[in-house]
């Protein structure tokens, strides 16, 4: 019997190939749609989880308290005591390791190069599970003079992963002091919030523990073991305790010198939930933070593609069905029981799942290496073939079958076998299943196209939105501790140049600070070092005042600049000569100038307050060169040059500040891809659900288009009728999708301080676009059952 009900699931396959490619085409790809989202989503999730100790983990974060009782600040950031003073003190932390991220540079031969570096305490492999290919951990960062060198970076300076006890030359104070490699750490995984290239011991002296203002000095990462028995909500209260009463004459100190009236408290956060923390996500030399959001979109799409698949899957098998009436009335006839035919039909679907399967894992290979590149994941499809995952694609596979070849089942076990015999069989009733799942389906698309437009109309928006500085030909050099006499002496070499429009330095990375205005009240403040070349050069527009000028000597010492948002933030209605008191370290500026609001940041984050010193005990660690347009090799040729000759110890790197703006919105290009492949293909498969069910149609109302037709009906009169019914369907799904897309997007765009404006345009060619692809599927069958030969639909009457 089994045998039997096999061969003619083939015969039926093989007699209708059309519709079973599209069928088995519908499904397979809505399957490797899901599995290669599974793959991404499971990668999130088992972020952090390979130690052995990583439920234990903590990492220690702080939140500031204003005297009012509300939040001002939370950081995953701390500094040299919150470590060794809480586990020295608190029974339920057994260790503690500090990771601090930085750089070295390295001297091979003749070149020196610049080596990213983590310097962490001794301990680190104890805490963490990072395997040692050669060496021994637990004595591996014991001298300060060791280094553990990855796989990857033993090969690169080395030729080869057996390194132990080679040295490299890494620069102290000027000079180049050879480190003893003493160990070579297998590659870090890819679900690692820790990644490493080279690990150098954590130097403390006795000077910096003594130092009690180190409790306010945040600059690094602190990592904590837990006894499993630990109530953190009871840990936590005994470090406000042991940093209220450690930390109490620093507290006073820091209240009577700088105006510090906010408390800090002490919080610890799960070390596994860190990588998908959206309110404290990894920072400071810990990489591959990531929104929980993206999950939560790419879960959405992979159950919507699913959903729809499926939909399609049953649609078109219902559609199929109305041709094999026939067949079930002679079945019927010779004695096959309802029981049989349902296990029939459900065996048919069984197999074409079975088929969608295999063709879909074949494809999750083939798709990787693109989906990686798009997502920046390296996956691999092992991923796929966990204990807990192939229990739920098998779950999945009959979970398909069934949805497929149920209703189906039913339906066609119960044809009148006289009716289907003499082809007076026609359906009962609306089909209210089949159109309901089609709203449902383009419903699903529809919201996922508006969903891309929103994504594509943002991104666009964050690289091409005016920055309010020129970013054009503008080549950034990284050079930290340099001072004014360097800048002078290097501009002056770079400008010998006609390629060199100009030469202006600025601070390296972000600064930041608090001053009091207006008396009392204190600001807090971007703080920028430049000199009176920097704003002219980025073409910065001034508002009022003046900039800073050779001709007033004095800008150096007793003049500031502030830009339009510090106006409005310290409510000032003439700024100009208001004064700003850095009490802390007994200076008072005057505001000389106001230049128009910039994004010095990204679009991401809101433009705030801001000033321009040039203070000459502030080093530079960045300048920025103007080239002229198509200039770059030459330029680039004699920047090099002339930053070798005057900074030989240092290595030579650049960037152009237009490349580094757009890296900002990486995330954004690499989800603009990922939305409109899906939503190129929801709108695929549902077109193929659209066509089985305007084939489906057009078999029930076969004998009603002949009689149109001998009655003097033309062709597109015929065709009108036969899709009048699915675009009422296709409206139904724009009226439902529309408004749940406009909710959720406006939800996302709340990520961003600066976001486009919803707008109808958004979701008119969105439905355009949905009712076009629509028409035209449903048209190609309807036209083609216009022009088929009455007599022939006739002839059994």
């Amino acid at each position: 019997m089994i045998k039997n009900y096999f061969k003619t699931a083939l015969r039926s396959l093989k007699s209708n190939k059309v519709f079973s490619i599209i069928n088995v085409s519908g499904l397979c790809l809505g399957l490797t749609c899901v599995m290669l989202i599974i793959l991404y989503v499971k990668d999130e999730v088992s972020y952090d989880r390979f130690h052995a100790n990583a439920m234990n983990i903590y990492r220690v974060t702080d939140e500031e308290i204003k005297p009012d009782g509300s939040k001002e600040n939370e950081s995953g950031i701390t500094g040299l005591f919150q470590g060794p003073k809480f586990t020295s003190k608190i029974p339920e932390m057994k260790e503690f390791v500090r990771l601090q991220n930085g750089f070295e540079n390295i001297k091979m031969q003749n070149e020196i190069k610049s080596q990213e570096a983590m310097y962490v305490d001794s301990n680190f492999f104890s805490l963490f599970t990072f395997p040692l290919i050669s060496g021994d951990p637990k004595t591996a960062l014991s001298d300060p003079n060791s280094i553990v060198l990855s796989e990857e970076t033993a090969e690169k300076y080395f030729g080869s992963p057996n390194a132990v006890g080679k040295t490299l030359l890494l620069e102290d104070e000027n000079t180049f002091k050879p480190h003893i490699v003493t160990g070579v750490a297998k590659k870090c995984p890819q679900n690692s919030s820790i990644k490493f290239e080279m690990l150098m011991p954590f130097k403390v002296s006795a000077k910096d523990m003594a130092e009690n203002t180190n409790w306010f000095n945040f600059f690094l990462n602190t990592f904590i073991l837990l006894d499993p028995k630990a109530n953190i909500k009871t840990v936590e209260a005994k470090m406000k305790t042991v940093y209220e009463n450690d930390a109490k004459e620093s507290i006073k100190e820091m209240a009577d010198k700088y105006d510090v009236k906010n408390k800090t408290v002490y919080h610890l956060q799960p070390y596994t939930e860190m990588h998908l923390s959206k309110k404290l996500p990894v920072a400071n030399g810990l990489g591959d933070a990531s929104n929980p959001m993206y999950s939560y979109i790419l879960s959405g799409i992979a159950i919507f593609i699913l959903l729809i698949a499926c939909i399609n899957f049953v649609n078109l098998t219902v559609a199929r069905s109305v041709k094999r009436a026939r067949e079930i009335g002679i079945r019927k006839v010779v004695g096959g029981s309802k029981r049989q035919l349902i296990i029939q039909f459900l065996g048919e679907s069984f197999l074409l799942c079975l088929i969608a399967f295999v063709f879909a894992i074949v494809l999750v290979k083939l798709a990787l290496p693109v989906f990686n590149t798009l997502s920046n994941k390296a996956l691999s499809i092992s991923y796929l073939f966990d204990v807990k995952l192939v229990a739920g694609y098998f779950l999945l596979f009959l979970l398909t079958g069934l949805l497929a070849g149920f209703y189906p089942a039913i339906v066609l076990s119960n044809y009148n076998p006289v009716q289907t015999l003499y082809s007076r069989f026609n359906l009962a009733g609306k089909n209210y299943l089949q159109k309901t799942l089609v709203v449902i389906q383009f419903a699903l698309a529809s919201f996922l196209i508006i969903a891309t437009l929103v994504v594509y109309s943002q991104f666009n928006f964050l690289t091409t939105e005016k920055l309010g500085y020129d970013d054009s030909n503008l080549v950034a050099i990284h050079k930290n501790g340099l001072k004014h006499e360097e800048v002078k002496l290097f501009k002056e070499q770079l400008l010998q140049s006609p390629n060199i429009i100009d030469v202006a330095p600025k601070n390296g990375g972000s600064w930041g600070t608090v001053a009091k205005i207006n008396g009392d009240s204190t600001i807090q403040f971007a703080y920028e070092t430049v000199d009176e070349t920097y704003l002219p050069l980025m073409k910065i527009p001034l508002v009022k005042g003046r900039l800073f000028s050779k001709d007033f000597p004095s800008d150096s010492t007793h003049s500031l600049i502030v830009n339009e948002a510090f106006v409005k933030k310290a409510g000032w209605k003439d700024p100009i000569g208001q004064e700003i008191n850095f009490w802390y370290r007994n200076e008072k500026y005057n505001v000389v100038g106001v230049v128009k609001d910039h994004h010095y940041e990204s679009l991401e984050k809101e433009i705030g307050p801001q000033v321009y010193t040039m203070k000459p005990a502030n080093n530079f660690g960045m300048v920025y060169i103007k080239i002229k347009p198509n200039s770059e090799k030459a330029s680039l040729a004699h920047i090099e040059k002339v930053f070798k000759y005057l900074f030989p110890m240092n290595p030579y790197s650049y960037e152009f500040r237009d490349q580094i703006n757009f890296k900002n919105y990486e995330s954004e290009a690499k989800w603009k891809k990922i939305m409109l492949f899906s939503a190129i293909l929801t709108i695929f498969i549902s077109c193929i659900g659209l066509f089985g069910l305007s084939v489906f149609a057009a078999e029930k109302r076969t004998k009603e288009v002949g009689i149109r037709k001998v009655l003097g009906a033309s062709v597109g009169n015929v065709a009108g009728i036969l899709s009048k019914d699915f675009m009422k369907l296709v409206l139904i799904a724009l009226v439902i999708s529309i408004p749940l897309a406009w909710y959720f997007s406006s939800k996302w765009l709340m990520n961003y301080a600066y976001r486009i404006e919803m707008n109808w345009k958004i979701f008119g060619f969105a439905a355009f676009v949905v009712i076009f692809i629509a028409v035209f599927t449903v048209s190609f069958q309807a036209i083609k059952a216009a022009i088929s030969n009455p007599v022939k639909s006739l002839r059994t009457e």
